[in-house]
């Protein structure tokens, strides 16, 4: 299997399956569900290496010696250094990464010119971003099987380095968790246990001197952050997009109840960590031995100033939402108003004579209706037009079916009854308004379930549609105003509204009439 420019496939939400059922009475190879599903995560965990691999292979192919490079090498190198510098809100800076990257490439080939290093090294990169593909993602092909012993097998897709825009309006760069899982060396763990199994390795390897195998365990445990806080953006960033494809009922919550005890826990096991390290460093009588310790010095206050920026995006999470939830529910109309087509057009036409009223309606209906492709002519479709006779037509045209009706049932709340009710409480004189609390406590000796319709239609009346009542001739419109004051009632809370009735100007709605027509 070679995963490379020229073999990438289309990347699915869901992975393709495609089965083959095993030959009757035949045994099943795995021992069971459990083993089959291990053998399934070693086989994506090695197909997450292949376009490593295949960048040794495929270097055969470029033009120039590029036969004394370690591609694979190289690839690692990018990975990590595109993992180090991306943030919480942006990715990494390709240019950056590519300078980064440049020793590297260039100390495997010193004699070779700086042109050709910047060429390998480029080339790396846009090959794990998978440049020239259509989705620039890589996929792989494993097989597992089924609960009756059939052979399934499954498309595995996936992506190392992804392009993504910034908040300038610029393109960064982001590993995924795939990418992070072939520097970390496991696939599919959980994040939480697998960070804080990586401290616990740092301190014991920090307690015992071994300050090289403490480095490698605290860039895994700085890996695991990155991943945590990758898992939050994406879910932050699927909240900006549409606030219901996330769930905020049950899953994020928890998530950021379990993050913000997780960086607590970490916050105090990383200051133990980095007490234990400046000794080491500080006793260290070897250069090598100092020059770890402030490595490891440097890797653990990164991996705090991390849980720090993470904790800020974890308190930011919860208003977040909330702004979201705000801004999609109950976003703002547009400037421009559209057309009334009851208030502007149908009311005033209906009050015209026939020829005065067509012609508005056909400006209406010429530009409504869209436009409509005309019929190519030819020859041949001319002559049969012309000569085929006109189909006999029935006066009162074809039998319509009758429809079959079902009566729908009603659902609704409140009854007529209560509506009339309702209003007449709302019926007020235009110059004596009253608070939404005496209203409220009249339809409460009414009927109980009147005060809920009487808060609803007070709570409309806050934003009158004034401009629509004007268009379609209505006399009255219903009012509420805020002035500050206290809503005291057993059943809601609030304001206390200032409720009353305004008259429209009838002078005023004579004029726009005369307008529209």
């Amino acid at each position: 299997m070679a995963l490379g420019l020229s073999t990438v496939t289309v990347i699915a939400d869901q992975p393709a399956e495609r089965e083959f059922r095993a030959p009757t009475g035949g045994a099943r190879p795995a021992p069971g569900p459990a083993a089959d599903e291990g053998l399934a995560r070693r086989l994506k965990a090695l197909a997450c290496t292949a376009p490593l691999h295949d960048l040794d292979n495929r270097k055969v192919n470029l033009a120039g010696e590029y036969g004394g490079y370690a591609m694979a090498e190289v690839g690692l190198a990018a990975i990590d250094l595109v993992t180090l510098h991306m943030d919480f809100d942006t990715g990494a800076d390709r240019e950056i990464v590519l300078a980064r990257l440049l020793p590297r490439v260039a100390a495997q080939r010193p004699e070779r010119p700086g042109g050709e290093h910047q060429r390998v090294a480029r080339w790396v990169l846009e090959s794990l971003i998978n440049v020239g593909s259509v989705d620039r993602g890589f996929r792989a092909v494993y097989g597992t099987f089924g609960a009756d012993g059939g052979y399934i097998r499954r498309d595995y897709d996936f992506k190392l380095i992804e392009e993504v825009p910034g908040p300038d309006g610029g393109v960064y760069l982001r590993t995924t968790d795939e990418a992070v899982n072939v520097l970390v060396g496991a696939l599919d763990t959980d994040v939480t246990s697998a960070q804080i199994a990586a401290e616990v390795k740092l301190e014991v390897l920090i307690r015992r001197g071994r300050l090289a195998d403490a480095q490698l365990a605290a860039e895994q445990a700085r890996y695991r952050t990155v991943q945590y806080a990758e898992t939050l953006r994406r879910a932050l960033d699927a909240t900006r997009r549409n606030v219901r494809a996330v769930d905020w009922m049950q899953a994020i919550p928890d998530l950021i109840d379990e993050a913000l005890d997780h960086i607590a826990d970490r916050y105090r096991h990383e200051n133990a960590i980095l007490t234990n390290i400046r000794r080491a460093r500080d006793e260290a009588e070897g250069a090598d031995h100092k020059r770890q310790a402030a490595e490891l010095v440097d890797i653990v206050k990164d991996c705090i100033r991390r849980h720090t920026q993470l904790q800020t995006r974890l308190l930011e999470a919860g208003p977040l939402f909330r702004a979201e939830q705000d801004r999609q529910a109950f976003a703002a109309p547009a400037a421009r108003s559209g057309v009334d087509l009851y208030g502007q057009l149908l009311a005033p036409v209906l009050r015209l004579p026939i020829e005065q009223a067509l012609r508005p309606t056909d400006a209406f209906f010429a530009r409504g209706i869209g436009l409509r492709t005309p019929t190519a002519v030819r020859l041949t479709d001319l002559v049969d037009l012309l000569l085929t006779p006109p189909v006999e037509r029935e006066h009162l045209g074809a039998e319509l079916p009758d429809p079959d009706l079902v009566a729908t049932p009603d659902d609704s709340r409140f009854s007529e009854a209560q509506l009339e009710a309702a209003l007449v409480l709302l019926d007020l004189p235009a110059d004596a308004p009253r608070r939404l609390s005496g209203l409220l406590a009249d339809a409460r000796d009414q009927d109980p379930e009147l005060p809920y319709l009487v808060a609803l239609l007070a709570v409309h009346a806050a934003s009158p549609p004034v401009g629509t009542a004007y268009r379609q001739g209505e006399e009255r419109l219903l009012f509420a105003v805020d002035d500050g004051t206290q809503l005291a009632d057993p059943e809601f809370g609030g304001a206390d509204l200032i409720v009353g009735s305004a008259l429209l100007d009838a002078v005023g709605m004579a004029a726009g009439r005369q307008d529209a027509q």
